[in-house]
């Protein structure tokens, strides 16, 4: 496996997601700093995180695995979006934005 995980497109979609994520949860009431904000940005640093590390494993076997614990938490900021979207929670722009730029990590295999 050659290469640095930076070189990756879909780590450097996985990092603006993150940055994304961070803005739109710094307009979420203080209640949710412990709930809805903590799980999101938790999320959001495990998309990049999953990617780089399973980059820096030594087989793509390795890589795929993390490649999909990486979707998993893609998948955990979607739903969080939703309820964020049908709760009382502050809307932006920006939630939309990272609903609508899904990262190319849709099929996973361990073959």
């Amino acid at each position: 496996m050659s290469g640095a995980y930076k070189d990756l497109e879909v780590w450097q979609a996985a990092m603006e997601l993150a940055v994304q994520v961070y803005r739109l949860t710094a307009a979420f009431p203080k209640e949710e700093r412990y709930g809805l904000t903590s799980q999101m940005r938790r999320a959001a640093v495990s998309v990049p995180s999953n990617i780089a590390e399973g980059k820096g494993r030594s087989s793509d076997k390795e890589l795929i695995q993390f490649l999909c614990h990486s979707r998993g938490s893609r998948f955990e900021i979607e739903l969080n979006l939703r309820l964020q979207r049908n709760w009382t929670i502050p809307r932006r722009n920006t939630a939309m934005t990272c609903e609508r730029r899904p990262l190319a990590l849709d099929r996973c295999s361990m073959d």
